[in-house]
């Protein structure tokens, strides 16, 4: 016999359960586990009740995929039985689980499940099944659609949980307190009324066809109804020229007729033509003769298309590469990761390589190393944060862990952003790891033995190629001395009384030029100085020196610099064609120092004006030991390429970056918008104003609360929830588009905040306009708010940069949410120009970024122009 969960069949012998070795840090042990085809889950014999919910899991490593995990475990042998308990633990039945538990906070523990199956029979049984209802689950909750899979889980999930007793009826109190889980009053929602529809027979029971009745009852949407008559005044079906002009006017629709009409028999049960091949092009149709005669859509057909993939709130690129990927590095964001290492606490958190795993897993392209001396010569570099209370782990893992994941996701470059603070012995140890680890992968020589770089190559010429991002210190000595050298020569200029042009001889006609007197060029060259490496007993060079000393870097690093060569930040030259950098030459702002350019209406542009040559890492401030994030957005309507983010806080910052790389094909790449390509910044000059309008419509089986443990908190009276609708707007201009003249909280008038430059933990934060619903009293499971909400903001640069612009959609309890560290019930999180117009059902994520199953907000979104 087998059970079948989504289309799945469970053999019974993992509905009853089968032995397997489960192996942790703390003992080796055999239990019994079980897969739960109703609620979803994998369960085991435990005192704590061992469980993994299917919709946790975010990671399956299978056999040889997993040596990481069984290194870590200090797992060695595959054949030689363990010392203690004498099973042996072979590599090939080996299965990983790591999973995740919804918490209260934006902070993340990762959990894992080690199991080793007993025979190759087990192994297949349980991989095969465990992989499939995960593939299912995750499918589900990637997006929207397939309602009928989505529906059969539902019932699968509801229905157990409610026949408490097997009998396959239930009666009025179960299906109570079945509402009561899902958030509403029985009472109110007149649960006595529809359970009285369903029950056909009048024995007080239902039986399963008729919980199937009485749940469409409870679900019925009366807000697409309201729709649907405002189509067809009189009830009956849509045509299709009433369904073009729907997609037309309402949702904004740019597929052309054919393509419209194959969508609409998609979903009025009418065969057409196979769909296009042409992913890229949604308007590509097939020839007129392939399509049917049209026929008619029932308010069932509309609803379910309404809350189908092809109505989705997201464009339509989500899934493909459709960008120019030909263009060079500098001319892309890039998806970027600070402090990689860190799982935790930024100064007593775990360093491991499970970052950069999950990192990369995401299409995340730039990775952070801090590397330091191993605790002996004879050791190999080790990556740990320094002058902290951080774990350590040798560099030789994490590349191997790099080389592994680096293009399971993306075939684009990884670049390693490397922090090295070892001797000149320990780092040809880390070329020599890299060499080794990375192979021909590794770039070490410019593409096609260019000689000199004039300009980056592309993410296409890149493909598959890991690059190496580290100081070259001998460079940064050579400029230092030279701007030395100027700044004296200013000095004494200004001595003197003397003027002279910006050509003069002696002056090195590749340094900026000073920007504000000789006494902020003083301070300025005072500060770089002492920061400078050399391998001298003094720290800085010596004035009466003729060549500056030699600085402690090793020739063989120096060789794997190629594209990613970092130096120091020295200013801008206003001379055309007198820029101190090359294209190869990346530095590294900290948030700090990337705030102050921004302030400065000159510095913004030269910075712009360098990010289209070069490429620019700007990275948290060190200050935040709580590992909060920046607003990334604000980074990149100033050209800057890699904007790195701590990837184990799920914060607003997290969300925008994961918002903006679900572009693409996920690819970790997204091309600027064109206004921050063209040399002259022409299109900066346009600022036009806009409203974003939202009606915020219902939302549908929000999430219950959740403890510090992340038990549901069945509670009636903290399901009073509340919409906050959130743009994220870059200060690009010093005066906000806000016709409001008396914000305030309580109503719908908009509040405009500017933006921060944060504190020593507090995040920089972008612009923002926000504005509130009020609250549905104890409803959580279909609250009906039909409210409209206007939320002003400007745009310099067109309508193209509006893909800079982020819209939070969350959903709050009564009375929170004015705390940074509150959590909302769920949320969304998409950029403007992805967020499709129209009525869109929003899926909604937990803190973490994952989607729930079954909850959705229902709005109807429009772009309006002032």
């Amino acid at each position: 016999m087998m059970a079948s969960a989504s289309g799945i069949d469970i053999a019974d012998a993992l509905k009853n359960g089968i032995e397997l070795i489960k192996v942790s840090e703390k003992k080796i042990k055999k239990a019994v586990f079980r897969i739960n085809p109703d609620s979803g889950s994998i369960t085991w014999e435990s005192r704590k009740h061992g469980h993994v919910p299917i919709e946790c899991i975010k990671e399956l490593r299978f056999s040889d995929q997993a040596s990481f995990d069984r290194d870590r475990l200090g797992i060695r042998s595959s054949t030689d039985p363990d010392p203690d308990t004498g099973y042996v633990l072979p590599e090939a039945f080996w299965t990983t689980i790591v999973y995740v538990f919804a918490g209260t906070s934006s902070s993340v523990k990762y959990h894992t499940l080690n199991v080793v199956a007993q025979s190759a029979d087990d192994y297949a049984l349980f991989h095969d099944t465990v992989k499939k209802l995960v593939d299912v689950r995750q499918g589900l909750m990637d997006g929207l659609g397939d309602e009928e899979t989505r529906e059969e889980v539902w019932e699968r999930m509801y229905w157990k949980s409610t026949d408490g007793d097997g009998d396959e009826r239930v009666g009025l109190k179960d299906v109570e307190k079945l509402c009561v889980r899902l958030g509403m009053r029985p009472a109110e929602a007149g649960i006595v009324k529809l359970f009285n529809s369903a029950d056909k027979d009048t024995d007080g029971k239902l039986d399963r066809e008729q919980f199937r009745a009485f749940v469409k009852m409870l679900k019925r949407r009366g807000d697409i109804e309201m729709i649907f008559q405002a189509l067809s005044p009189n009830g009956e079906a849509i045509d299709f020229d009433t369904y073009q002009k729907f997609m037309r006017q309402t949702q904004k629709s740019t597929l052309d007729d054919g393509a419209l009409l194959k969508v609409f028999h998609q979903y009025t049960n009418t065969k057409a033509g196979a769909l296009p091949e042409d992913t890229q092009n949604p308007n590509a149709t097939q020839p007129e003769a392939a399509l049917p005669v049209a026929t008619s859509m029932s308010l069932e057909q509309f609803s379910r298309f309404l809350l189908s993939k092809d109505n989705a709130p997201f464009s339509p690129h989500e899934r493909t590469i459709w960008q120019d990927m030909t263009r060079p590095l500098s001319d892309y964001y890039l998806s970027s990761s600070h402090n990689t290492y860190l799982v935790g606490h930024q100064l007593v958190g775990v360093s491991t390589i499970e970052g950069y795993i999950r990192a990369l897993l995401y299409s995340c392209r730039t990775v952070e190393l801090d590397i330091y001396d191993g605790d002996s010569d004879a050791d190999e570099p080790i990556v740990y944060h320094g002058k902290t209370f951080t774990s350590k782990v040798p560099v030789r893992e994490i590349c191997r862990a790099i080389k592994k994941y680096a293009f399971s996701t993306s075939p684009y470059a990884v670049i390693i952003s490397a922090e090295v603070h070892c001797n000149v012995g320990q780092q040809d140890k880390i070329v020599s790891i890299m060499q080794e680890e990375f192979g021909d992968a590794l770039v070490q020589a410019p593409v096609e033995g260019r000689p000199v770089i004039e300009v980056l190559p592309s993410p296409e010429d890149m493909k598959g190629k890991i690059m190496l991002k580290a100081k070259n210190i001998m460079i940064i000595a050579t400029q230092e001395a030279a701007q030395l050298a100027e700044a004296k020569l200013v000095a004494q200029q200004a001595d003197s009384d003397t003027s002279s042009s910006s050509e003069d001889e002696g002056a090195d006609p590749n340094a900026p030029p000073p920007s504000g007197g000789v006494a902020k060029v003083k301070g300025f060259f005072r500060k770089a100085k002492s920061k400078t490496p050399f391998s001298s007993s003094s720290s800085k060079p010596s004035s009466d020196s003729s060549s500056p000393p030699k600085p402690k870097m090793s020739f063989a690093l120096a060789g794997l610099l190629v594209y990613t060569v970092g130096i120091k930040c020295r200013g801008f030259s206003h001379r055309p064609g007198k820029s101190p950098y090359r294209p190869e030459h990346i530095f590294s702002l900290s948030e700090s120092k990337a705030n102050g350019m921004l302030k400065d209406g000159r510095g913004i542009g030269d910075l712009m004006r360098h990010n289209m040559k070069c490429l620019t890492r700007v990275y948290p401030k060190g200050l935040r030991v709580n590992s909060t994030n920046f607003e990334p957005n604000r980074y990149w309507a100033a050209g800057c390429q890699v904007v790195a983010l701590n990837w184990q806080t799920f914060d607003i910052g997290y969300m925008m970056n994961m918002a903006m790389f679900k572009k693409n094909g996920r690819s970790g790449y997204v091309l600027k918008p064109s206004v921050l390509r063209d040399p002259e910044l022409k299109g900066l000059k346009e600022r036009t104003k806009h409203v974003f309008n939202v009606r915020v419509i219902s939302a549908q089986q929000l999430p219950s609360p959740r403890d510090k443990e992340g038990e549901e908190v069945i509670n009636l009276s903290s399901l009073d929830p509340v919409v906050e609708v959130v743009l994220h707007v870059p200060d690009w201009s010093h005066t906000p588009y806000d016709p409001s003249t008396t914000p305030s909280s309580t109503d719908s008038t908009p509040v405009v905040q500017e933006a921060t430059t944060g504190t020593s933990t507090a995040p920089t934060k972008a612009r923002t306009v926000s504005v509130r619903t009020h609250a549905i009293k104890n409803n959580g499971f279909n609250p009906v708010w039909e409210k409209d909400l206007e939320l002003p903001f400007d745009v310099v640069g067109g309508r193209e940069m509006m893909e800079l612009i982020f819209v939070r959609f969350a959903v709050w309890k009564e009375g929170k949410g004015d705390d940074d560290d509150d959590v909302p019930l769920a949320s969304y999180c998409v950029s403007l120009s992805s967020l499709e117009q129209g009525y869109r059902h929003l899926p909604l994520h937990d803190q973490h970024v994952a989607q729930f199953l079954f909850s959705t907000l229902f709005v109807k979104i429009e772009v309006k122009d002032v």
